[in-house]
């Protein structure tokens, strides 16, 4: 298999290691990537990025290439924490960023800082993202996105919390989740706006 690269950005071009197999990391394709990012190129600028199950740490890299402040990689498995850390150095992005070694529940119960963009991409099949997204509703910024990777026909809830799933993209077997944050004041709007 090739190796993933950074699609876009001041890091354009750079090659990116994994760790072999997909039990930990599970690379994500180039045209899944490409749409999730021009879907928030608009919030890249300046964006405080968090980086759940990071594995190679492709997303969040992408994300510091295009123009994020920082990122926050959070992975359980060392092998993989290393190998986010030798690709941020390959990128030249290291002084951007954290890497975490923790569970991602642990990292969301514990968070104190709000992120503009949350990525996530956890291993297939275990129905991770819904158990999560109450624990990520809690850090996302006002005017914040989440982009949540699944397999094609996961559950995913429409809201969860401040959180509003506003499209869901289908690359073969893989989806695509996107969450925004929602004020009070416009799910009281969407609320008015359902049949009774």
């Amino acid at each position: 298999m090739d190796r993933m690269r950074v699609i876009a950005g001041s890091a354009r071009g750079v090659k990116l290691s994994a760790l072999p197999g997909e039990e930990i990391t599970r690379p994500t394709i180039d045209r899944v990537k490409e749409s999730m990012f021009s879907s928030v190129q608009f919030l890249l600028e300046g964006a405080e990025v968090l980086d759940l199950f990071a594995g190679s740490g492709q997303l969040g890299i992408e994300a510091l290439s295009r123009g994020a402040k920082r990122c926050v990689f959070i992975d359980y498995d060392r092998g993989a924490c290393e190998i986010v850390r030798q690709n941020l150095r390959a990128a030249g992005l290291a002084g951007k960023a954290s890497v975490s070694q923790t569970q991602a529940q642990h990292f969301l119960s514990t968070a104190r800082e709000p992120f503009d963009l949350i990525l996530m991409d956890p291993p297939y099949h275990q129905g991770t993202v819904a158990a999560l997204l109450p624990l990520v509703a809690r850090v996302v910024k006002p005017g914040g996105v989440v982009l949540a990777e699944t397999e094609y026909g996961a559950q995913l809830p429409e809201r969860c919390g401040c959180l509003v799933c506003r499209k869901h993209y289908k690359y073969g077997k893989v989806a695509l989740a996107r969450y925004e944050y929602a004020d009070e004041e416009e799910l009281a709007d969407e609320n008015s706006d359902l049949p009774r």
